[in-house]
């Protein structure tokens, strides 16, 4: 009876390791975040007046934003939980960040690396990008989809959209579904539950 027991119990433990552990790690895979498309080329000028492009992230995972040094309202909240992001990856070098000014007359690379300091940005990989203003709204607008704009009505002179785009090591824009199973596109950085879910999905994308 007692060999009985063991052979109906080894046998559940061996269904259980072929057939339900895959589905559960399978689950958790970053190639179950959708993948939207290439991320836009682009080529701009960072805070330590160094040129760098598309291609500087070539083999890392890297969110991009736009925002501006002076903005009055949603920026200061996005770069706070980008520094957070930041933190949770500190000293992963297949990992960098993106932020690239939709303000760059006043945004030049002395202004943003005083910006950086006043922020505590300490990645390497971390690029504050500014370049020309038409070039930058373009690829804001129609690259990646984002709204930017300039808008003298409004406190700051410009307004613009809260959202982290996620991109892979291959270059793709990628993201996770919503609870009806249609893709987000982008994460929401102004609250917690989007910084909590890009960070979850950049460790997928890492382990790829």
């Amino acid at each position: 009876m007692k060999n009985k027991s063991y052979i109906g119990i080894s046998f559940i433990i061996l269904i259980f390791g072929i057939y339900v552990v895959p589905k559960i790690i399978n689950k958790f895979k970053g190639n179950d975040l959708v993948e939207i498309g290439p991320a836009p080329k682009f080529e701009l000028t960072n805070q330590n007046n160094k040129k760098i492009s598309n291609k500087d992230y070539d083999g890392k995972v890297y969110v991009v934003e736009f925002f501006f040094s002076t903005c009055p309202s949603i920026c200061p909240i996005m770069n706070k939980n980008m520094v957070g992001i930041q933190n949770e990856f500190f000293g992963n070098s297949n990992f960098g960040i993106a932020s690239i000014t939709i303000n760059p007359e006043i945004d030049t690379p002395e202004v943003l690396k005083a910006h950086a300091k006043t922020l505590g940005i300490t990645s390497a990989n971390w690029h504050l990008l500014t370049g020309d203003k038409d070039y930058i709204l373009n690829l804001s607008n129609k690259g990646f989809n984002i709204y930017a704009a300039e808008n003298f009505k409004v406190n700051g002179g410009f307004e613009h959209q809260g959202y982290f785009a996620l991109i892979d090591k291959k270059g793709m824009i990628r993201c996770r579904k919503d609870d009806q199973g249609n893709p987000i596109m982008y994460y929401y950085g102004l609250e917690k539950s989007g910084v909590n879910a890009i960070k979850q999905d950049i460790k997928l994308l890492l382990e790829e």
